[in-house]
């Protein structure tokens, strides 16, 4: 067996054990090594330094220090299974489409950020000009924007992209 520190894209700390590297080169890579907490799937090893032990008599007799067995280490309690699914050529053109799409309303419209609530509806209400913009707002705001009749899409997130 074999411990890995990882890090995913969003620069959460875990770590994981495997049966040996090539089994967590084949897991990365077919998406099955997710981050803990955020679920990212984009996972990397993290710099590991080495562990070296030694004892203060072999350094008072200078004696050549051996390293000492590893302590048992405690498991890693099972993590959770991530969601998977093999998706057809027809499912991976819309991905891709759906991909586009986000990207082009990300680089042809204003980012408003929080303020996406505020702008969306001075647009609407004609306060201020109309014009392509993209933000965030909570369950709580969309749904109020909903109730208002102000027209507003969630910019598509696929699940490879969650970082």
């Amino acid at each position: 067996m074999i411990r890995y520190d990882l890090v995913c894209a969003r620069r959460h700390e875990f770590e994981s054990w495997f049966a040996n590297s090539a089994a967590y080169d084949k897991q990365a890579k077919r998406g099955l090594v997710a981050c803990p907490v955020c679920g990212s799937t984009k996972v990397e090893k993290a710099i590991m330094a080495p562990r070296l032990a030694r004892s203060d008599k072999a350094v008072a007799d200078k004696t050549i220090d051996v390293p000492e067995a590893p302590a048992p280490a405690t498991p890693t309690p099972p993590q959770p299974p991530a969601p998977v699914a093999m998706i057809s050529p027809q499912e991976r053109e819309l991905r891709s489409k759906l991909r586009e799409l986000r990207d082009h309303l990300t680089k042809n419209a204003e980012n408003v950020g929080r303020k996406f609530p505020e702008a969306a509806r001075k647009m609407h209400y004609g306060e201020l000009e109309h014009r392509s913009i993209y933000g965030e707002a909570s369950a709580e705001e969309a749904k109020e924007l909903h109730e208002e009749g102000i027209e507003f899409h969630p910019l598509p997130v696929l699940p490879d992209e969650r970082n």
